[in-house]
Parts: C-alpha cells; sequence; structure tokens
C-alpha cells in the first residue's frame, strides 16, 4: 500500500460521484502556513518560486491547497524561511481527502485500485504510457489538450503524473507490465533534446526488476489488442479490474468474464511483442537515430 490509503475493492466499482473534488482541509491549511510564512518573510510568490527553484504556478498550486507539496519543495522552502520546523512537520499530516487533485473524474477509482494493486499492467497505442512519460513529454501532452487548461491547472496535472510514477521505485516488489507500440515512441514532439530525454527517462524507469517493457514492432502486423489501449490489474484479494479510456471518458471494468478476456488478449500480445531485452535495444537505437 502506498500514500496511507486503505481502499475496500468492493466499494471502488460503486461509482464515486463524478465531479471535482475539492480541496482537503489539510491540503489548505498547509498551504496557508507557507503563505503566511511567505509573507511573513517579505518573498513576493515570483521572488520565492526562484528561490526555491520551483515554477510560480507550482508555488500558488500549493499555497492553494490544489496539490501536494513535493518534498524537495517542502525542504528548500523551510531552507527559505528560518528552518522553524513548521512545513516540516505539518506536510506529514498532509492528504489530499476525497479527492486526487490533477485526475480526470473517470479516472480516480482506477487510481485508486493503482495505489493497492499486487500487479499492474498496461497496453498502450496511442502514447508513452503515463507512468512513462518524462516531464517535456508530459507537459507536451498536457498543452495540447483542448479546450487548453489555465497555467494553474496544468501545473497540478503535471505534479500529479510524476508524482505517480514514485510508484515504480517505491513498490520494488510488485510487477509492472508496459505493451507499448513503436509509433508512440517514434511520435515526434519538442526538440531534439526532449526527445532524447523522453527515452532517456523511459530507459530508466523500466530498468527496475520489477518493472517489464516490451515493444510491439511496426513488422508486427495486427494483433490481438486492436480495440484500443487497456490496463490491468490485480488485488490483495485477488480480483481482477480493467480499465479503457477514449475521447472524454473512462471505463472501470470489474466483470469477470470481460475481464477475462481483455487479459486472454494481453497475454497474447505479450508473445507478439519484442522481448524486455530487444525492447530496450530498439529504444536505444530510436534515440541514437536522433
Amino acid at each position: 500500500m502506498t500514500d496511507g490509503c486503505v481502499v475496500d475493492d468492493e466499494d471502488v466499482p460503486g461509482g464515486e460521484a463524478d465531479r471535482e473534488p475539492d480541496p482537503s482541509d489539510s491540503l489548505r491549511t498547509f498551504g496557508a502556513v507557507m503563505q503566511a510564512l511567505r509573507e511573513h518573510a517579505g518573498y513576493s510568490r515570483t521572488e520565492f518560486a526562484d528561490l526555491v527553484s520551483f515554477s510560480k504556478h507550482t508555488v500558488e498550486s500549493v499555497e492553494l491547497g490544489r496539490r501536494m507539496p513535493d518534498v524537495a519543495l517542502v525542504e528548500r522552502s523551510e531552507e527559505a524561511l528560518g528552518n522553524t520546523g513548521a512545513l516540516r512537520k505539518s506536510s506529514k499530516y498532509v492528504t489530499r481527502g476525497r479527492g486526487d487533485v490533477g485526475l480526470a473524474a473517470w479516472f480516480r477509482q482506477w487510481a485508486r485500485l493503482e495505489r493497492v494493486a499486487v500487479s499492474l499492467c498496461t497496453y498502450e497505442c496511442r502514447l508513452v504510457p503515463g507512468l512513462l512519460q518524462s516531464e517535456g513529454y508530459a507537459r507536451a501532452v498536457f498543452e495540447g489538450t483542448v479546450p487548453v487548461a489555465p497555467d494553474s491547472l496544468l501545473e497540478d496535472f503535471m505534479a500529479r503524473r510524476m508524482e505517480r510514477q514514485r510508484m515504480l521505485f517505491e513498490r520494488p516488489t510488485t510487477p509492472f507490465s508496459f505493451i507499448v507500440e513503436e509509433h508512440d515512441f517514434r511520435r515526434r514532439f519538442g526538440d531534439r533534446d526532449q526527445m532524447r530525454e523522453m527515452f532517456d527517462h523511459v530507459l530508466e524507469l523500466s530498468a527496475p526488476r520489477n518493472v517489464t517493457l516490451q515493444v510491439v514492432p511496426l513488422e508486427a502486423g495486427l494483433h490481438a489488442c486492436l480495440d484500443g489501449p487497456v490496463r490491468l490489474l490485480e488485488t490483495l484479494r485477488g480480483q481482477r479490474y480493467a480499465y479503457s479510456e477514449g475521447q472524454q471518458n473512462g471505463r472501470l471494468i470489474s466483470d469477470v468474464k470481460e475481464v477475462s478476456l481483455l487479459c486472454q488478449r494481453y497475454d497474447t500480445l505479450r508473445s507478439q511483442a519484442l522481448n524486455a531485452k530487444d525492447s530496450r535495444g530498439l529504444l536505444e537505437r530510436l534515440r541514437g537515430e536522433l
């Protein structure tokens, strides 16, 4: 389990209200304390952001209770504001409350299960999976959304996506499996440096023994998962769930037969994709071609 969150599997599919959650009281309280200390020290948000090496939007989001404070932000803020210990101690009690700021409403139920899953599988045919995206890649994805997200919301989205990736390192005994189409990695964004950073990031995150990345090469042709991307997980109770996503919607699947069918498709695709070693070799070759 992570994030100090205990999830009752039977409660999740029942349907959390499809609305944006209010920030938790602890987030608001922490943000108010941080803002008060900053103002007492005589710093504007812009000055303080430069001092702690975070963006102004990140500082604003934390102070307004819209996002969780990063450990690095807490430590740098403590040093900049006199090492009173107030931020360091209070940050230990910060929670998100009901919701997950920066997550789409239809994704939250899956995210709750994701935190306590004993295994996670992802097939993606549209873009690099969120759990493997570099910061530059994720920002390009969010900046390309329609309608355009305001800067403050974009920072919330970025923070939540980067925070989710910590699972790969914080849960070294949980198997993470990714099957990704080669064309997802070939899709250009930004400049060459950003593309190289993306490849480096994916290679780094897929290096631990509990993470397996397989690439479906272009020459593989038609295969078992052509209906679209899918995610699969298993809980401590042995229950299996699936999640599929489309334009402006997502669907958590708990029906045993349907989940079983999707698992069969995923397992079939595993045999059609490159193995982990050859997949890393392909990514290294694509990086070298930039």
